[in-house]
């Protein structure tokens, strides 16, 4: 008798979190919840909370990719093609590592969880994969494939609100709004170290369209 024991019961024994750990997680919470209240004391905070619902469909990551694939398509320019394919590299990346992660910790967030495509991980809070990605497109764009120096200010002010928004409308804690934003700065590091050059690029952007024209060759 002793064996019918509630499956979710034995999981949640098992997932009993060290005294320490739990006491942090409570103050990150407590934390959040000040700080939260404290910001939107502010009408420019308020004003991005308005806004955030747009901000979070801007860094969603199935937008972003299926963007990444009209863009591509639209914009057939062999000169850019370095910076497009190193750049779904590096939105692949992110995917993984944020997916593994949310997997291993499964933290639950601190409302219910209303995203749009809230499936898999993404029910989970920790990391913030909105904000790991928008760091990481930050960093991208300011150090690894540079855009035009006037274009900086708004891609990191993007990049800045997309994280603060994550706790403005309750999606994570501070935490995971942190550690997000550390991960997207080590998936820049990895993507700068298993960058793909000109030629290679070159070579997979052929091999995703299809395309079997080769430099040089103008068929016959």
């Amino acid at each position: 008798m002793g064996d019918n024991i509630n499956p979710k019961t034995r999981l949640e024994e098992k997932r009993q979190l060290p005294p320490l750990l739990e006491k942090i997680l409570a103050v990150d919470v407590e934390l959040t919840k000040r700080f939260v209240s404290f910001m939107l004391n502010f009408l420019p905070m308020r004003s991005l909370k308005t806004h955030s619902k747009l901000l979070e469909i801007s860094c969603h990551g199935i937008v972003i990719l299926v963007l990444w694939f009209i863009l591509t398509w639209l914009i057939d320019n062999p000169e850019l093609y370095e910076m497009q394919i190193n750049l779904l590299f590096g939105l692949l990346i992110d995917i993984v590592i944020i997916a593994c992660v949310k997997a291993a910790t499964r933290r639950r967030r601190p409302t219910v969880n209303d995203d749009i495509f809230s499936i898999g991980p993404d029910k989970f809070s920790f990391p913030s994969g909105h904000a790991s990605r928008a760091v990481f497109m930050a960093t991208f764009f300011t150090i690894l494939s540079p855009v035009p120096l006037i274009f900086w200010p708004p891609l990191i002010a993007w990049a800045a609100a997309v994280c603060l928004s994550r706790l403005l409308m309750y999606r994570h804690h501070i935490l995971d709004v942190i550690a997000g934003a550390l991960l997207g700065l080590v998936e820049a590091f990895i993507l700068a170290v298993v960058w793909c050059d000109a030629e290679t690029s070159l070579g997979i952007m052929q091999w995703i369209s299809d395309d079997k024209y080769v430099e040089g060759q103008t068929g016959i």
